[in-house]
């Protein structure tokens, strides 16, 4: 647990406390899942902050263990290239964002179990549920509990910041690009949300990864705008940075950074400036702009002594 990244291991942490206190509660007659999972928005039980919430509890252990599994293994390498802050805004953004679009698709669900009973209008849907609250009761049925809208969203942020990186799924025996892995997942998704029926909601991961990246793509193209937008204080950014401003005597902005010892020889000039250009790139654009040559330059960097 002292080698995971201290945003991944509080979620961690959370969750399992989380489940615990479900499990525990329930057998005395609390259901735990029921005040703090996402209730529909026309539903007499729902609350605003049901949209933070749900994504901490899970419906069973089996459910907990592979959001769990996930979060681990994915997460851990994007809060450490991210930074703890960015990770943790981008993480409950997309909770959120993965709730509010499981809504919508129950809101069409519904406009359309009930229109195939009667006429009624798109928008008149929300008056006839608040005028029979035999239906608002009834829908306090359709609950969403789970962590699996913000962690498909990660699946999303570790594919786009490493498209080349092979990973293995089962049960597929090689493996493949983190690329592929995600194009892979979407399309199960899409295909389980409007081609089967189940309990899971598959709409809500769908959300996750829209919201993700939109989110990332909006860093990408404005990071100036953005507190969040750039790398800049992650353990691999700050690693550079310090090392390369005791090896030439400048910060990341082009500044002095105080160390005298920088005097050194017009023959690295060159190699300097480009690593200037690269830590530049970092700010702007985020470390997974970099192409495989860049980064390789800032590894030989970051180890000199």
């Amino acid at each position: 647990m002292r080698s995971i990244p201290t945003i991944t291991k509080n979620l961690l942490i959370i969750n399992v406390l989380a489940f615990a206190a479900y499990y525990v509660l329930r057998m005395q007659g609390i259901d735990l899942n029921d005040i703090l999972g996402l209730h529909f928005f026309l539903a007499s039980d729902f609350k605003i902050y049901q949209l933070f919430t749900y994504m901490f509890m899970h419906g069973g252990l089996e459910h907990l263990f592979f959001n769990m599994f996930a979060l681990w293994m994915f997460g851990c390498v994007v809060e450490r290239i991210w930074g703890p802050k960015k990770f943790l805004f981008y993480y409950i953004f997309c909770g959120i964002g993965a709730g509010l679009v499981q809504e919508v698709a129950q809101y069409i669900e519904l406009y359309y179990t009930l229109s195939q009973q009667g006429n009624i209008g798109f928008t008149s849907l929300i008056s006839t549920v608040w005028g029979d609250p035999s239906i608002a009761q009834a829908l306090n049925t359709w609950t969403t509990v789970g962590a699996s809208g913000a962690i498909y969203a990660i699946l999303l942020a570790f594919g786009m910041s490493f498209p080349e990186e092979r990973i293995f799924i089962f049960p597929l025996p090689i493996p493949i690009k983190a690329k592929w892995f995600i194009v892979i997942y979407i399309a199960i998704e899409v295909f389980t949300a409007f081609f089967t029926t189940s309990n899971v909601a598959h709409f809500a991961h769908l959300g996750g990864m829209l919201f993700g990246y939109l989110l990332i793509k909006y860093w990408r193209r404005h990071p100036e705008n953005s507190y969040f937008g750039a790398d800049s204080g992650s353990p691999i950014f700050e690693k550079l940075r310090k090392n390369w401003e005791k090896h030439t005597g400048k910060n990341v902005d082009g500044g002095k950074s105080g160390n005298p010892d920088w005097d050194y020889n017009a023959s690295k000039k060159a190699e300097e400036e480009e690593i200037d250009r690269i830590l530049d790139k970092i700010r702007k654009n985020g470390y997974a702009s970099l192409s495989k040559e860049e980064k390789q330059k800032l590894f030989e960097s970051s180890n000199k002594k």
